[in-house]
């Protein structure tokens, strides 16, 4: 599978929002602050989790069909908006 630029981004974005949680965990910050940044690795996870599967499944149908599927990027979004 192939997978573009901005989907790497996003795993790398939440990789270190991971990172930034452990150091809050270190310095005893505030269990509803550390649960709030939580929350959002896991919202950020969700949406990458979305956007690997619609990229997957659009690949897929492509390369089993030999055609290309174009201008599809808003269909996509409201697929990975919904989860």
């Amino acid at each position: 599978m192939i997978c573009d630029a901005t989907l790497k981004n996003r795993i790398k974005r939440a990789q270190g929002q991971m990172q930034g949680i452990l150091q809050m965990m270190d310095q005893d910050q505030a269990c509803i602050d550390i649960l709030t940044q939580l929350k959002a690795v896991r919202s950020s996870i969700e949406k990458a989790i979305g956007i690997l599967t619609t990229n997957n499944l659009l690949q897929t149908i492509e390369e089993q069909n030999d055609i290309k599927l174009d201008g599809l990027s808003e269909a996509i979004n409201l697929i990975v908006k919904g989860i």
